[in-house]
């Protein structure tokens, strides 16, 4: 399977200590070299991501090809989202690891695959890796990630562990 992430999930997955479920559940990810500064270099590291994603072998750093497309999405998103989406099309990404509405917009249009944090969660949970999620997604919460209620009793109700 061939997986391409963009920054967010990487960083809050690092922020619960679950950056190890990427790895387990998708094997080998890709990145654009935006997301590894945006994570990395910039020093966004919310929970420890800049050395997560700076020490794990199974990620591996790609320089998109299509600037133009690149250009042309930077209208609507930013430069991780833009270049996630560009390399995901560019290598025929199965999936892609995205939270943000407009990219998820984007890559919807474009007929790609997407799964963001807290489907990773439920994901992970659903085949044994998580014996719960829902500290998980108060943790996200804390961490500033938007979160409604609703979602977050939705996801709960798929997970199992609310009526």
């Amino acid at each position: 399977m061939i997986v391409v992430s963009d920054t967010t999930p990487l960083i809050g997955l690092a922020a619960i200590g679950h950056f190890d479920l990427l790895e387990q559940l998708f094997g080998p990810i890709h990145i654009p070299q935006a997301v590894y500064n945006e994570a990395v270099i910039a020093g966004r590291e919310r929970g420890g991501a800049k050395q997560e994603v700076a020490s794990a072998n199974w990620i591996s750093t790609v320089h998109v090809q299509d600037r133009l497309a690149v250009e042309v999405l930077l209208d609507e998103l930013d430069l991780g989202e833009a270049e996630t989406i560009v390399l995901a099309r560019e290598i025929n990404a199965d999936l892609v690891l995205m939270d943000e509405k407009k990219g998820r917009r984007k890559l919807a249009e474009l007929g790609l695959n997407k799964i963001g944090t807290v489907g990773i969660l439920l994901k992970a949970k659903q085949i044994g890796l998580l014996p719960t999620i829902q500290n998980d997604l108060e943790q996200l919460r804390q961490r500033g990630f938007s979160l409604s209620q609703s979602v977050v009793d939705a996801v709960l109700r798929q997970a199992g562990e609310k009526e």
